[in-house]
């Protein structure tokens, strides 16, 4: 009987794709334990590798520190390092974390008697909560409050906010709920419960990070301050076009995305939070707040960061593991209050590229070595080739291509 792919060991299922042997020696190269990787993913056939560089100058909260990120995009971390020279400091605050779940009860027959015992019985929900994750509770965490939340078409949503300590906590969120679901079940035969599951909308996990800038780092030039004028003017921009807003945003998640890969926390919820976040008044809005007063230019920015500093990929991942040595780390909510200095580092970098010399001049000019790559440049070819094109006005895989020839013609 033949196997099913995700039955298959990973030699069987590299021969079931009949590569090309130089296309098989690729995915043969990892550095991933084999049983870890097998286990992490379904139908696992390789692993796929991203550049890790460290982003300097950074001192948050009057700790240096350096700080590991991983991303394939020239630029972003020369920009992360660049906002936070300019910033020189940075300060970081939360005031809560926690993680939400919810129950959503759906066609609700009575209303008022749902809500009205679930409010006057909340040391028995606590209990329940406690029984189905009693060790979060021995670590100091657990169900914090419950809220309820009623929707047209009959739904009603009711809310849990759970300290999860230093996890990311989805696994310990939906325990509670599970037990919870069954306490209610009891309760309630007569009303229904479509599910019961994290949010990672999380507004309870809110980290804010501020700095202030003398404008005259902004420009050696003299024109300090018209360039922080203008940056407070992209910011509010930012606000009001959905258009602008969207690759305002993508600059920031730039550096939030690479610290978050880089330490096994989870991208997809991040980014996940971080753009309904930036919709929270109904429409979509650039994130970071920047304005000038006498000489300075003063930014902030908010935003809901749930990631974890143990568990899933912070523990198994050796990689993300070193990251957080790096940074000496070793608690979520100082991982989350360095991601936020990041990304309002990125933003700043980002904004002052933009309405001074422009977002492309410094872009192409980290570019052209990934172009030098492309078109084949190998060991000393990829500094050559790369001066010649920073050299030219405008270059693409085209001119990359007849630069390279040049340059090997002549060493013949």
């Amino acid at each position: 009987m033949n196997k099913k792919f995700y039955q298959m060991t990973l030699k069987e299922r590299l021969d079931h794709l009949n590569l090309s042997a130089d296309s098989r020696a690729i995915l043969e190269q990892t550095a991933l334990d084999a049983v870890v990787a097998n286990n992490l993913i379904e139908n696992q056939i390789s692993e796929f590798e991203i550049p890790l560089g460290l982003a300097q100058n950074f001192v948050i909260n009057d700790k240096k520190i350096l700080i590991p990120m991983a991303t394939e995009e020239p630029s972003v971390i020369a920009a992360a390092s660049n906002g936070a020279r300019m910033a020189q400091s940075f300060v970081a605050e939360i005031s809560q974390r926690l993680m939400r779940g919810q129950i959503v009860f759906y066609d609700v027959k009575n209303l008022s008697v749902l809500t009205e015992k679930i409010a006057t019985h909340h040391d028995a929900i606590f209990k329940k909560a406690q029984e189905a994750y009693p060790s979060i509770v021995k670590r100091g965490g657990g169900l914090r409050h419950i809220d309820s939340r009623f929707f047209d078409s009959g739904f009603l949503s009711i809310d849990f906010q759970i300290d999860v300590k230093d996890a990311m906590g989805a696994n310990i969120v939906n325990a509670i709920l599970e037990g919870v679901s069954a306490l209610f079940y009891e309760w309630f035969p007569d009303e229904k419960i479509l599910f019961s599951i994290l949010s990672n909308y999380a507004t309870e996990s809110l980290v804010t990070v501020t700095c202030e800038i003398p404008v005259e780092r902004l420009s050696k030039t003299g024109d300090g301050l018209a360039v922080a004028k203008k940056i407070e003017r992209a910011s509010q921009f930012a606000k009001l076009d959905a258009y602008r807003a969207a690759t305002h945003n993508k600059g920031i998640m730039n550096g939030i995305e690479a610290v978050v890969i880089a330490t096994g926390n989870d991208s997809r919820a991040v980014n996940a939070a971080v753009h309904a976040y930036a919709a929270r008044s109904g429409t979509y809005q650039g994130l970071g707040d920047w304005s000038v007063s006498a000489d300075k230019l003063f930014g902030t920015l908010t935003l809901p960061l749930a990631v974890a500093s143990v568990g899933g990929g912070t523990k198994v991942l050796e990689k993300a593991k070193v990251a957080l040595e790096i940074m000496q780390i070793t608690d979520a909510q100082s991982l989350a209050k360095t991601i936020a200095a990041v990304g309002l580092a990125q933003n700043l970098a980002a904004l002052r590229a933009l309405v001074s010399e422009g977002i492309q001049k410094g872009h192409m000019s980290l570019q052209a070595r990934s172009l030098a790559l492309s078109v084949g440049a190998s060991g000393d070819e990829v500094s050559a080739l790369t001066q010649l094109l920073r050299q030219e006005k405008k270059m693409n895989q085209a001119l990359a291509a007849s630069l390279l020839k040049k340059l090997r013609e002549k060493k013949k």
